[in-house]
């Protein structure tokens, strides 16, 4: 059994994958993005199964990323890439993403399903839901329930924007949500530091 965390179950990955995305999700500039393809488009399915295929291509390469780094990392190495990879994440959670403007210029000019792959899965790489899957795939040896429970997250956070659109935005208090996630980034972080099971 190696040092990475055998501790966890499957669903414990899973729900832990999906809650941290979903709410770092909230007000980061790839919900933006879904707001805006959606009042371009007004075509919700077709922007929905864009989003769904743009984050299972990145978080699975994210997801792998991640299972390598925690396959080469072993112990208080591990302990240490993964507690500060979440602080780190707890940090960027404070600050507001914004979308460019030109954004949406650049891909008006296919069709929805098509604009928001394309687009959405440019705006996931390097992103803060990116970073956190690539960490929580190290952390846990189940990179297929990582994977699984991040696009969840991601969909559960972007459906209802795609949905709601700007009546969405407007009604979130997105700065008490981006002080929570950076909360629980910090307290998984300082978790793991701490050798604790996050």
């Amino acid at each position: 059994m190696s040092a990475r965390s055998c501790r966890c179950t499957a669903l414990e990955a899973l729900l832990l994958s999906t809650g941290v995305v979903a709410l770092a999700e909230i007000g980061d500039k790839t919900q933006l993005l879904s707001m805006m393809l959606a009042a371009r488009y007004r075509a919700p399915v077709p922007i929905m199964i864009g989003i769904l295929g743009a984050t299972l291509l990145n978080h699975a390469g994210a997801g792998y990323v991640g299972a390598m780094v925690g396959e080469m990392l072993d112990g208080a190495w591990m302990r240490w890439v993964v507690g500060l990879s979440f602080l780190g994440v707890g940090v960027w959670a404070l600050f507001p993403d914004r979308i460019e403007e030109d954004t949406g210029n650049r891909i008006t000019g296919y069709g929805a399903f098509t604009a928001t792959l394309v687009a959405f899965f440019l705006a996931e790489i390097g992103d803060k839901t990116q970073i956190a899957t690539v960490t929580l795939a190290a952390q846990y040896e189940a990179l297929v329930t990582v994977i699984a429970g991040t696009t969840l997250g991601m969909m559960a956070a972007n459906v209802p924007a795609v949905l709601c659109g700007s009546a969405l935005a407007q009604s979130l208090p997105l700065r008490a949500i981006r002080f929570a996630a950076a909360a629980v980034f910090a307290v998984l972080g300082i978790a793991v530091l701490l050798g604790a099971r996050p």
